[in-house]
């Protein structure tokens, strides 16, 4: 198994700060994703989740579906191309910048 620190960092960088901080000595991670000085996404990862791979995808696609309803993709449009696509490159939403959202997993 590919270690779950890295394939969460690869997977939100560079387009977010990574924060991974232990918060329980049962194996419990707190993940914080900023951009630019404020928080985008905070999540509990338990020990069992990072440690299970599929567990571990999932966790990883609710973010990033967090994140793209967040900055006002259509929830649609997202579980579309998540089901037809490992990889996915999100238009911007109406009137906002030219960044696209990159969601990997």
């Amino acid at each position: 198994m590919d270690n779950p620190f890295q394939l969460i960092t690869d997977t939100f960088t560079p387009e977010y700060q990574v924060n991974l901080s232990i918060q329980g000595l049962d194996g419990s991670i707190m993940l914080t994703l900023s951009k630019a000085g404020r928080v985008v996404a905070k999540r509990m990862i338990s020990a069992h989740q990072r440690n299970d791979p599929q567990r571990l995808k999932r966790l990883v696609q609710s973010i990033q579906f967090g994140i793209a309803i967040e900055q006002g993709h259509s929830a649609m449009a997202i579980l579309e191309a998540m089901t037809n696509s490992d990889s996915l490159k999100l238009p911007p939403p109406a009137g906002s910048g030219p960044s696209p959202l990159g969601m990997v997993v």
